[in-house]
């Protein structure tokens, strides 16, 4: 069976879940990933949503950094918050971090998140380079 067609994860220094998941999963040249505000001890950051935002943004890349990837494959990104307001303030970081083209994206405000203290999670997609 050809490699590109399997899935496999992407290695990443990520706090190590006790949950059945993987932070990225690649197969056939896309990056599947979803990205919530934890610092290295698996904590939720406290800040409310700006501190969670830029902490799911500094996740996200090390994960894409670890793919060999950037925010430049980035091809869509699905936002989740937990009240409508927060959107702004998402949206103020995430100017900071994409520019034109910017990738596809939605944002569905949520009645919670797997962690009652998260704000924010974001599940993106990226186009990655297959391993040999």
């Amino acid at each position: 069976m050809n490699n590109s067609t399997k899935k496999h994860p992407v290695e990443t220094a990520l706090f190590a879940s006790k949950a059945p998941l993987e932070w990225a999963i690649v197969n056939n040249g896309t990056l599947y990933t979803a990205q919530i505000p934890i610092d290295s001890t698996g904590a939720v950051v406290a800040g409310g949503i700006e501190a969670q935002t830029y902490q799911t943004f500094n996740n996200l890349i090390h994960t894409l950094e670890c793919a060999g990837e950037s925010l430049d494959s980035v091809l869509q990104v699905l936002i989740y918050v937990t009240e409508r307001e927060y959107l702004k303030t998402v949206n103020q970081v995430y100017a900071e971090y994409f520019e034109a083209p910017y990738p596809n994206r939605a944002a569905m405000v949520v009645a919670g998140l797997a962690r009652e203290e998260m704000l924010v999670e974001f599940v993106v997609y990226a186009s990655a380079n297959q391993p040999e």
